[in-house]
């Protein structure tokens, strides 16, 4: 069965600052001290945690309401899990708050908040793009958190709903990434990056020019260009992979597998440009998108697929030469982002037949010649 599609809605609230700054610096103390029991005592247990620390954090923080201090427990405790006591989790006297059904409830546009005190109540202004999901999918959890540079809250809620039913006629789109190219594909289509890494050396220019002058209004202008790189960057990740989804005809998208691309090194150069590539976005954005539509994403290994023939499937390292791929082999010639592309979509097609396997082997490790036979 599969899992439910959750989507995350942010609107801007006004909150009494009086009430829920107060709430959130005695929340993240309530969370750092189940950090250092947890540390201390080398256990995330809930039930011990509970027992250990409820009773007095009740005595310390006598207005923060129960399910918050349990919420803070349950929040602490899983990051002590998730990071298996190799760091120390800690939150901020402004880090966001965690809210659930205990202590949030959402009746059509009307919120209420547990807070210090009485709850507090406001109805959401909710923008067009979002009516359908806040009015249709179920509500299940949200996050309030505080914006120190624009003195504003927000409200994230999170709702879930079934996904579509998957689509099971339809082609295979092999993805290649790079930095010349945010994506090409399989079936010839260029999502060039040029514009990207033209605004990317604006903004590292302006960066360096700012901090050499160091003035004051040199600092303010730094804060204020802050976030617009990045900003910048989710927009166009968002309006690529959201053509990529809408392809009439695909059923499925394969892309390459880079989680460790940037171990690495490469040489100064490289590693910032490498650094500055946000495939991982790319891939949760393409991800939902095509859930949302009844497609799949799936990744491969992209093990020797820029130097692979899509033709003769001949692996040299002088096929290519730069965007140019010519095979030494059987004389193909193609892009060499085009040709890695066909490589991806083909690789997964032949690692799901009966003699997947063997195959897949013979042509990712070309020296092991037994496991052909």
């Amino acid at each position: 069965m599969l899992a439910n599609m959750k989507r995350t809605v942010s609107i801007p609230v006004n909150l009494p600052r009086e009430r829920f700054l107060p709430l959130m610096g005695f929340c993240a103390d309530i969370f750092n001290q189940h950090v250092d029991w947890a540390l201390k005592t080398r256990t995330y247990n809930k039930t011990k945690a509970h027992r250990a620390l409820y009773a007095d954090l009740r005595g310390q923080y006598p207005d923060v309401p129960s399910a918050l201090v349990q919420t803070m427990r349950d929040n602490a405790l899983e990051a002590v899990k998730a990071t298996k006591f190799q760091r120390t989790p800690r939150k901020k006297p402004t880090s966001g708050l965690r809210y659930d059904k205990r202590t949030m409830t959402l009746r059509g546009h009307q919120l209420t908040l547990s807070c210090l005190g009485k709850r507090e109540k406001l109805i959401l202004n909710v923008p067009e793009y979002f009516r359908e999901i806040v009015e249709t999918w179920e509500f299940c959890a949200a996050t309030v958190t505080y914006s120190k540079q624009s003195q504003q809250f927000w409200v994230r809620l999170v709702f879930e709903s079934q996904p579509p039913p998957t689509v099971t006629q339809g082609k295979v789109l092999g993805i290649d990434r790079g930095l010349y190219h945010i994506a090409v594909t399989s079936d010839g289509q260029f999502f060039s990056s040029r514009q990207v890494r033209a605004t990317q050396r604006r903004y590292l220019h302006n960066r360096k020019t700012l901090q050499q002058k160091g003035t004051r209004s040199a600092k303010r202008r730094l804060r204020a260009m802050s976030g617009r790189e990045k900003r910048f960057m989710r927009d166009v990740n968002h309006c690529v992979t959201k053509k990529l989804a809408n392809l009439t005809g695909v059923a499925l998208f394969v892309l390459e597998d880079l989680s460790g691309i940037r171990q690495k090194r490469r040489g100064k150069k490289m590693n910032k440009w490498l650094g500055s590539w946000s495939f991982h976005q790319q891939d949760l954005f393409l991800a939902y998108k095509a859930e949302a539509l009844g497609k799949r994403v799936v990744f491969g290994d992209p093990r020797y697929t820029s130097q692979k023939c899509n033709v003769c499937k001949q692996i040299r390292k002088t096929n290519r030469t730069k965007s140019r791929f010519h095979c030494r082999n059987c004389g193909h010639r193609d892009h060499s982002d085009g040709n890695a592309a066909k490589n991806h979509r083909d690789d997964y097609i032949l690692s799901t037949t009966s003699m997947g396997t063997v195959e897949q082997a013979a042509v990712n490790l070309p020296d092991v010649t037994a496991l052909a036979g």
